[in-house]
């Protein structure tokens, strides 16, 4: 066990939310979190190569945020805190070079312990996502799958709405707090999954959504998932961005081959003809993973 208590990684993070290998970095270094209240910010500095101000800021901020007990207030609503220590942790994050130090949940965290396949795809998907997932979606709920995506809107909505339309259960990872709910149309889905599904995501509850937490949040659903399907993507899209981390982790990347003439099938294709599997229904993604009997 690392040493410090729950509450001051909760307090580091609040104020700093690093990753794991720079919180491993600073341990590394002063031997406990405790110590951080005596650190200076030119060695705070030095550590995890921050400027002077913030180094300075982080301090401060740390000591300010430590005398509150950030537990009981992420309990009192509802969030539940799973540092990497923690059971519910998923392990699979441990092979990303940056895995989270904490993630923070809203909803059933039995999912977490369950096989998990992520479906992704355009914000500006079509009705050819929906068809697709009609065929996609059922086989994979019958072998007990959770369907992960990143509630984002197009293609990941549509996922999440697909999970629950046919009966199943679904994961969204998030690229905000869990004050926040975004997009602002979602926020029905985002309360159906924080109560009866799951949201998880990296950021501390106060933290809204900002242009450059959707890349890191794309490590997580692939990270935390077996497999990756995509249904429409251009050929600039974030889409990629997780593919990308799904096959340098050895990742199975599954794709819904598309129309020649959609600008939604240029990243798909790209895919397929990068080596992705193609598939069209769910059960062939359950051969593809020798769970089809």
């Amino acid at each position: 066990m690392d040493s410090f208590s729950l509450n001051e990684l909760l307090a580091l993070h609040y104020v700093y939310p690093l990753p794991l290998n720079k919180l491993k970095k600073l341990l590394n270094e002063i031997s406990s979190l405790q110590a951080l209240i005596e650190l200076s910010p030119a060695k705070l500095q030095t550590i995890l190569h921050l400027s002077s101000e913030n180094a300075n800021q982080i301090l401060i901020n740390y000591k300010r945020i430590l005398k509150n007990n950030l537990y009981d207030a992420y309990n009192d609503k509802g969030i539940h805190v799973i540092p990497y220590t923690d059971s519910n942790y998923p392990r699979s994050l441990f092979t990303l070079i940056d895995p989270p130090a904490v993630l923070y949940a809203k909803g059933d965290l039995s999912l977490l312990k369950k096989r998990k396949i992520a479906i992704i795809g355009s914000r500006m998907a079509t009705d050819y996502t929906i068809k697709a997932l009609e065929a996609i979606v059922p086989p994979l709920i019958e072998r007990d799958f959770i369907i992960v995506s990143g509630l984002a809107k197009g293609a990941d909505t549509m996922a999440h709405l697909a999970a629950i339309r046919f009966g199943g259960k679904t994961i969204g990872i998030l690229g905000n707090g869990l004050f926040y709910v975004y997009p602002k149309q979602n926020e029905n889905l985002a309360k159906e999954m924080g109560k009866n599904h799951l949201l998880v995501t990296e950021f501390p509850p106060y933290a809204g959504p900002k242009k450059w937490h959707f890349p890191l949040r794309n490590r997580i659903i692939s990270g935390i998932s077996e497999a990756i399907v995509v249904t429409e993507a251009a050929r600039k899209s974030g889409t990629l961005i997780t593919t990308d981390h799904a096959l340098e982790h050895g990742k199975d990347v599954f794709v819904v081959p598309g129309p020649i003439d959609s600008k939604l099938s240029e990243g798909t294709n790209y895919l397929l003809r990068e080596g992705a599997t193609p598939v069209w229904n769910g059960q062939q993604i359950l051969e593809e993973l020798n769970l089809f009997f």
